[in-house]
């Protein structure tokens, strides 16, 4: 199956939900991205981290340095309590834009 571009706005949520099962460094998020979407989207670094970036101005990211597990300095993303919130608002809304697109995509 080929990658698919992310829609404009899913990134972050994405980004929320993985962070939501734990604190990772940038590239487990993306491979964890990958994996669970059996390979089907794809995040580069160009990406990722000004969306991390973004999400920490917000407040709804915190971070601080770390070890990886090869032992090399990374820096780990956590939720917050404001981006828990945020990823609820953020599961509705693409709650009822899916249902929304599901919707039309039906019609003749």
């Amino acid at each position: 199956m080929s990658k698919v571009d992310l829609l404009q706005g899913t990134l972050d949520m994405l980004v929320l939900k993985v962070l939501s099962g734990g604190p990772l460094h940038g590239w487990a998020i993306a491979d964890r991205i990958q994996t669970i979407s059996d390979n089907v989207l794809s995040v580069g670094e160009g990406s990722l981290y000004p969306a991390l970036y973004r999400l920490e101005g917000r407040g709804w990211v915190e971070s601080q340095w770390g070890q990886s597990e090869n032992n090399r300095r990374a820096k780990y993303y956590r939720l917050t309590k404001a981006g828990r919130k945020q990823l609820e608002v953020e599961r509705e809304t693409w709650d009822r834009l899916s249902l929304a697109i599901a919707a039309v995509m039906r019609s003749a």
